[in-house]
């Protein structure tokens, strides 16, 4: 796959119009995430203007409730033309599958193909000591990402976000065409910021990432399209190095 394509670059914006011009500020951009910030105040008209610009969207908006509601948002989602929408694997088997065929049906009444739904396993911002802390969960953190995989997978969904420290265990679990769609990206220098569970480009991709959400390493640099080149040229590298595409 073309470097380019496994880049999903996060227009983490308080409006449409700073989202846009951000977008536009990287020529070779292919994919976009629209977050709750962006979301929340620009609605669906900002994904349909990327939509109109080329650019594929993923729409991040983690969505969590009961299964009527699950099914009937992600039927919407679907109808925006989002090819990748986000749940929560914690709502539950019921609700995955109601999402899913909701997403299904809104496709289908637009004469859209299906989106790809990934269920979210453990935010890249919680570290496992706090994790357990806060939560009250003994598991820990790998396993319980294991078993929301395996929860989300039974339940149809088509991938799961995770770190990039899960994914090698994930993807020799689901293999391919099954998504993992990973977070928590720092090419080579860059800052932690607010994340806790973190990989470089190069070695995500070598480790099964299908695809990459990659923010302020590329959104807050001087220059984001050489930011985002860079990041390319990582995972270039590391699909050379493996001898894969």
């Amino acid at each position: 796959m073309d470097p380019a394509e496994r880049i999903i670059v996060a227009l983490d914006r308080p409006d449409a119009a700073a989202a846009l011009a951000l977008a536009g500020a990287i020529p070779d951009l292919r994919w976009v995430k629209v977050g709750l910030e962006l979301f929340t105040a620009s609605g669906p008209a900002v994904v349909a203007e990327l939509r109109r610009r080329g650019l594929r969207v993923f729409l991040d908006l983690k969505f969590h409730d009961i299964p009527a509601t699950m099914a009937g948002a992600c039927r919407s989602a679907a109808r925006l033309g989002a090819e990748l929408i986000t749940l929560q694997a914690c709502a539950g088997s019921e609700a995955l599958a109601a999402a899913q065929a909701g997403a299904i049906e809104g496709a289908a009444a637009a004469g859209l193909d299906a989106p790809t739904l990934l269920a979210v396993t453990v935010l890249t911002s919680w570290p496992a000591d706090r994790f357990a802390a806060e939560l009250a969960i003994a598991e820990p953190v790998p396993s319980y990402v294991n078993r929301l995989a395996a929860l989300a997978a039974a339940a149809g969904i088509g991938g799961c976000v995770c770190s990039p420290l899960e994914v090698a265990a994930l993807r020799q679990a689901h293999p391919e065409p099954f998504v993992l769609v990973t977070p928590g990206i720092r090419p080579a220098g860059a800052g932690r910021g607010d994340q806790a569970r973190v990989m470089g480009p190069d070695q995500a991709i070598a480790a099964g990432s299908s695809q990459l959400v990659i923010g302020r390493p590329i959104t807050a640099a001087a220059d984001p399209a050489a930011a985002f080149a860079a990041c390319c040229g990582e995972i270039l590298a590391a699909a050379t190095a493996g001898g894969g595409g």
